[in-house]
């Protein structure tokens, strides 16, 4: 069930190679990336045949900044991306945080600068990627931070679905971005903080359910790819009963979006036991049940979809919802 990813951070140059890959359209990385507005010093190509290191490839308005988080003296990156316009302009812009940076970061700046039109068809925001803690793999990360309870408790849990070492450390994670990544975002950029949007896919997605039941007001709006609502026998149900027994609105915008194969059919592109859709289709029902009068929820099916290809258009399609430009929405 846990997302494909690069498995780990092997070192900041391969980091910077596969962003490269990864990103349509981009000349750089993220390596000895600088705020904006900061001049980029020259790089002098070497003679042929010196014996050197060719330099790492740079994204373009980027920036690298070290965390480390309090309680749990864990370090972190935090990539920061803005639009071309910002460069040119004074006005404040909302900001999009992704978790499983290592894929999400280059990607949804990749839709941004292409789809988006630089402001027609999405809005432009500012990118902040929140990549696995520094030394451990994204499995590693992950697993301990996107997960809201402990399956490996129960000594009858499935190895399949339970590989990781740590589990359930969700909390910690989500005060580490509300009381060290916004402030930071906040005093470094012309950062519209009350229009804060989240998008995570997977675990990702559950990690972002699990904020949306325990803090819902950290963002207005909350973009859950293919949620794994079904970790640890649907834990997630117990925050939604707890959070609607002790409150009368739930103020937040949320969009839910699965592949149709996500569900339990035979062939071999679904899903042989999970039924990520009905888990989906159920969250948003028990919602709705709630009559929040602050809350817009609803969910897509995309066709043609599974886990591991439904990101790219969830993203885009959320992005076009939650953030629409000045239009209308031209293809091509």
């Amino acid at each position: 069930m846990f997302f494909a990813l690069p498995s780990h951070l092997a070192t900041r140059v391969c980091t910077a190679l596969l962003l490269a890959l990864l990103c349509a359209g981009c000349g750089r990385t993220i390596e000895n990336a600088t705020p904006p507005n900061v001049a980029q010093p020259a790089v002098t190509a070497p003679a042929p045949g010196a014996d050197h290191k060719p330099p790492a490839l740079e994204l373009a308005n980027t920036a690298v900044y070290e965390l480390t988080a309090t309680g749990t003296d864990r370090h972190y990156q935090v990539w920061v991306d803005v639009p071309d316009s910002y460069a040119a302009s004074d006005k404040p812009y909302p900001v999009v945080f992704v978790n499983d940076a290592l894929y999400a970061f280059p990607l949804v700046r990749s839709i941004r600068n292409l789809l988006g039109q630089h402001g027609r068809n999405i809005e432009d925001f500012i990118l902040v990627g929140l990549p696995p803690q520094t030394g451990l793999t994204s499995k590693e990360s992950r697993s301990r931070d996107y997960t809201p309870s402990n399956p490996l408790i129960d000594p009858a849990h499935d190895k399949d679905d339970y590989s990781g070492e740590r589990y359930g450390e969700a909390a910690a994670y989500r005060d580490y971005i509300e009381q060290q990544v916004f402030p930071l975002i906040a005093t470094q950029y012309r950062a519209d903080m009350q229009r804060k949007v989240y998008a995570g896919h997977s675990l990702g997605g559950l990690f972002g359910s699990y904020v949306l039941l325990t803090k819902p007001q950290m963002f207005q709006t909350y973009i859950l790819s293919s949620p794994s609502l079904w970790f640890d026998k649907h834990a997630i149900g117990q925050y939604e009963t707890t959070y609607a027994a002790a409150h009368t609105d739930l103020p937040a915008r949320v969009m839910l979006y699965a592949g149709m194969y996500e569900t339990t059919k035979a062939g071999p592109r679904y899903f042989k036991q999970t039924d990520l859709i009905g888990d989906m289709q159920g969250f948003v029902r028990t919602l709705k049940s709630h009559a929040y009068p602050n809350l817009s929820i609803d969910s897509h099916v995309i066709e043609d979809e599974d886990h591991l290809t439904v990101f790219p258009v969830t993203i885009s399609r959320g992005l076009l919802r939650a953030l629409p430009g000045t239009g209308p929405y031209i293809s091509g």
